[in-house]
């Protein structure tokens, strides 16, 4: 398995963020992680990558135990945050160098790979100026291209096309494809259900912290009991217990 959670716990206080979580990732899977706001989904993340201690429970990725093992996982894992945050007095292409450099990349290879992702990202125009003078989009493609360029075994991203252009995104998707062809797991969020169908092979469902459905959206159709043409988001706001539009703002 990719990804592997046993009993994963976390605490704030009184309040359980995340309670008693079991997953289990296969290798080269394009996993859809979905909730609510304030469901986990981002302090499940944090926890994933190393950069929250669990208050419980066991965390495994790409073979190594996080308790034990963080480096060996940082050096196999790939992060696109929701926030980003770069080194903006640098320009793209030196910071996409700088990011290969530090994953071990020989410098020729960085630079090959960079000048690769900075095509893709459509940046090539931009390689030259400083991150600070990107737009937010921009900025999103180079953090996610900086997460790509080490071809980690394990990737998270967590609302990684916000702000990304059409054009941009369709090369993106397909390079997140070849990945997963290649083995990387993809350990993906988003609030856009559309896009999760297209993408993920299967997804997990968080709310209040715990796991409320698992698997294929055909999966989750049968047990849900949902007719052939229900969608992602049909399935998820009946598992979240999401109110009917008739009870908001009555006084409307």
């Amino acid at each position: 398995m990719a990804v592997e959670t046993s009993a994963l716990v976390r605490r704030f206080g009184d309040f359980v963020a995340v309670d008693n979580l079991n997953l289990s990732v296969q290798r080269g899977s394009f996993f859809g992680f979905l909730g609510p706001n304030g469901a986990g989904k981002s302090t499940t993340i944090k926890m994933l990558c190393g950069l929250m201690r669990p208050t419980a429970g066991s965390v495994r990725i790409a073979g190594f135990d996080l308790a034990t093992q963080p480096l060996e996982i940082k050096g196999s894992i790939g992060v696109l945050p929701e926030e980003t945050n770069l080194y903006e007095r640098l320009t793209g292409d030196e910071f996409l160098v700088f990011a290969g450099r530090m994953y071990g990349l020989p410098v020729d290879e960085a630079r090959r790979r960079a000048d690769d992702l900075l095509e893709l990202m459509e940046l090539t125009d931009a390689r030259d100026k400083m991150i600070v003078d990107y737009s937010m989009g921009m900025k999103k493609k180079t953090a996610l291209a900086s997460a790509i360029i080490h071809r980690p075994k394990v990737m998270f991203l967590d609302e990684p096309f916000n702000g990304i252009d059409p054009v941009s995104l369709r090369g993106i998707r397909s390079a997140l494809h070849q990945l997963t062809q290649h083995g990387t797991t993809i350990f993906f969020s988003s609030h856009v259900m559309e896009v999760v169908e297209r993408l993920c092979t299967r997804v997990a469902i968080i709310n209040k912290g715990r796991i409320v459905g698992e698997g294929t959206i055909a999966e989750l159709r049968r047990d849900m009991e949902s007719g052939g043409d229900s969608t992602l988001e049909d399935i998820f706001l009946k598992l979240v217990e999401a109110r009917e539009e008739d009870e908001l703002l009555s006084w409307l």
